[in-house]
């Protein structure tokens, strides 16, 4: 299912550190060094008649709970008119890293609760994105037990709710066919460039003008 993308709209980038991207905190319009700057640059040189904004508020280390504390400012109070998420790794990352784990089901309680805020005060479309986990190590690959049933939550709630979802888990294994994972993200979570363009390239698949 794709997103639309009409004229004049105001699209808003969400999640943790992959969206982020070393964002300049101190001014609202800039969209960091990943794929929210990529993604945007190349729709606005696309469809400059179409004069749309685009916003990044990804927060590095934030998890589905993160967002939902600051959702009302750093979302419902811009007013998108498209909301793009990517977010659950450090759902994941935290039970490994600092036994802080997220239940599935807590997983998905927080997850359907920052779509149900956007349902209800914004009339918005929302496209998902899949975390992914790309097996650089040992370790990295002993996480999928934890991050492959999230993915599953939100396939489920992309249908439920009836928006977009980009299938990035899916597209970077795709893409370890041809080159080796650390390529696509050295730590198996954050993207290389090539890996912020794969990802750029894949959201701008999904939408439509």
């Amino acid at each position: 299912m794709a997103v639309s993308i009409r004229e004049n709209s105001t699209v808003l980038f969400q999640g943790d550190s992959i969206t982020d991207c070393d964002r300049n905190r101190s001014d609202p319009l800039d969209l960091g060094r990943g794929y929210a700057m990529m993604a945007a640059s190349w729709f606005m040189a696309l469809y400059p008649q179409l004069n749309v904004k685009f916003l990044n508020r990804g927060v590095s280390g934030d998890r589905t709970k993160d967002l939902l504390q600051r959702w009302e400012k750093d979302c419902l109070a811009l007013k998108p008119d498209v909301v793009s998420i990517l977010v659950g790794i450090n759902n994941t990352w935290r039970r490994y890293d600092s036994n802080d784990p997220t239940p599935v089901e807590q997983f998905e309680e927080e997850y359907r609760r920052l779509l149900e805020l956007t349902r209800r005060n914004l009339n918005a479309r929302i496209m998902l994105c899949e975390p992914f986990l790309l097996s650089v190590s040992a370790q990295s690959a002993a996480m999928r037990e934890d991050l492959d049933p999230k993915i599953e939550v939100i396939r489920k709630l992309s249908e439920e709710f009836q928006v977009g979802l980009v299938p990035l888990d899916r597209i970077f294994r795709d893409a370890c066919g041809r080159q080796q994972p650390a390529y696509w993200a050295p730590d198996g979570v954050h993207p290389s460039l090539a890996g912020h363009a794969l990802i750029a390239g894949a959201w701008l698949q999904h939408v439509e003008v």
